[in-house]
């Protein structure tokens, strides 16, 4: 009878913050892990630039292909009101680019790339224009990101079409290589801040279970 009356019950609010504190690390454990996973790819990707296009460019057709799929879907479901005509016509597009792209990947990646190197050469075209004329107070920056995709633009542009078969897939491996060292320093923080939040919860728990042992 003595143990039992001195067994003190388990607060159950404590129990709680304790399962949410471990159900909180293991989602950034994960969140970690997916990081890892997309860093490695990343880094596997910048070895292997070919491959990286070709895979970056099939995912890219089905994406579309998917995607029209899904479009005309809707479009259907939606027949008889003003958007069915527009959904049908863009659902097309996608199916016929994605088929495209799934047929001939090589093909769309030196459009895509071209397209690319069009879009450096104008951006860093209007940066220096820019940077020149207002002469803000980051002039600087702005100024040499605008040098830097104009060389880019010229470098790609200058070895086309041979440059499309390593350009997306070094942007593309680049992408995800700093997609996931930002997932790991999220999930490695999260579980780092989690571990500091609950020694300093249990010791509440455990001051509120003896002021109440104590009234």
């Amino acid at each position: 009878m003595a143990r039992l009356k001195d067994a003190k019950p388990t607060d159950p609010g404590s129990e709680n913050a304790r399962a949410q504190g471990a159900r909180l690390s293991r989602s950034f454990g994960w969140l970690a892990l997916l990081g890892v996973i997309l860093a490695v790819a990343g880094l596997v990707g910048l070895v292997y630039t070919g491959v990286a296009t070709l895979t970056s460019m099939l995912l890219f057709g089905w994406l579309l292909l998917v995607g029209g799929i899904v479009g005309l879907l809707h479009a259907v479901q939606s027949r008889g009101t003003s958007f069915f005509w527009l959904g049908v016509v863009v659902a097309a597009l996608n199916l016929a680019a994605g088929v495209v792209i799934i047929r001939r990947p090589d093909v769309a990646a030196e459009a895509l790339t071209m397209f690319a190197a069009l879009l450096f050469l104008t951006g860093g075209v209007f940066r220096l224009v820019g940077s020149l004329v207002v002469r803000g107070p980051q002039f600087a920056m702005t100024l040499l990101q605008g040098a830097f995709g104009l060389l880019i633009g010229i470098l790609v542009l200058a070895d086309w079409p041979s440059s499309s078969q390593y350009v997306i897939g070094f942007f593309f491996s680049l992408e995800l290589l700093v997609d996931g060292l930002g997932l790991i320093a999220t999930g490695v923080g999260g579980r780092r801040i989690v571990s500091l939040v609950q020694p300093e919860e249990r010791a509440k728990a455990e001051q509120g279970e003896q002021d109440q042992s104590h009234n």
